[in-house]
């Protein structure tokens, strides 16, 4: 490992308190200098982190996210969990198996693509999802993952679905090293899936509770709850959770002599 690459590590883990919580981005800056998690590079953060060579595997071979073998420029991951699948993830799957010549953890041999099916990637409402160097490519057909995938062969510019275009894998793991590449205000952000909640009180004239619960103030401001069920609700609740758990309601039925028959 390279002189460099080695004070970086040691940068990261200087960031946190204890310093072996910074176990997860240096293993991501592993992977953006080496490709994947080497012996060298467990070597290093042990070192660093004061821990032993078995316990930093042991971290790197249980999250699926570190690689123990090469992976290509661009990290293609299909969801074929439930809903996906239903929804034609294990279509587009096969589909890009057949169309690249490869099977699942598996990297052309230009070492351009690596093809892997993944757990849910938290995007239910674009199934069936795709993902590329972790960025979403939402609303797939197995046509359109092979035009994805036959674009990054070829070297032309690919963007996601809501966030900015797609880098190199090496690139994206040095991102979430946290080295920052600048892209995140790129794209969209969020689809109109994600935004039917908000477009919905915007419809209604709801908003958000007074300023007081937000921080999480006990009682209830000048003007009450604003109106809202759900904001008197939540000012029930606080007030209840805030008061002393042997202080009986004035409304106990055992104050009254009701108790259970």
């Amino acid at each position: 490992m390279n002189p460099e690459t080695y004070a970086q590590l040691e940068e990261i883990a200087a960031r946190y308190p204890e310093a072996r919580s910074g176990l997860l981005p240096m293993l991501h800056l592993v992977q953006a200098e080496e490709g994947r998690v080497t012996a060298d590079g467990i070597e290093a953060c042990a070192k660093i982190l004061g821990l032993t060579p078995a316990e930093v595997s042991g971290v790197a071979t249980f999250y699926t996210m570190y690689k123990r073998k090469p992976v290509g420029d661009y990290h293609v991951g299909v969801c074929t969990n439930t809903l996906c699948a239903i929804m034609g993830g294990d279509l587009i799957f096969e589909r890009l198996k057949d169309h690249l010549g490869i099977g699942n953890d598996e990297t052309t041999d230009d070492g351009r693509i690596t093809l892997e099916h993944v757990e849910c990637n938290a995007a239910c409402d674009y199934a069936p999802v795709m993902m590329v160097n972790w960025e979403f490519m939402d609303n797939q057909t197995p046509e359109s993952a092979v035009q994805v995938v036959d674009d990054l062969r070829a070297g032309h510019e690919v963007r996601s679905t809501r966030g900015p275009r797609i880098c190199t894998w090496r690139e994206a793991e040095r991102v979430l090293a946290g080295y920052p590449d600048d892209l995140a205000d790129e794209g969209p952000a969020a689809g109109p899936a994600s935004l039917v909640g908000l477009d919905l009180a915007h419809d209604r004239g709801w908003t958000a509770p007074d300023g007081a619960y937000a921080r999480g103030a006990v009682g209830t401001p000048a003007g009450g709850a604003g109106g809202h069920p759900e904001a008197e609700h939540a000012a029930s609740a606080r007030r209840i959770e805030d008061s002393p758990a042997d202080v009986k309601s004035e409304e106990d039925p055992a104050d009254k002599g009701e108790g259970a028959q």
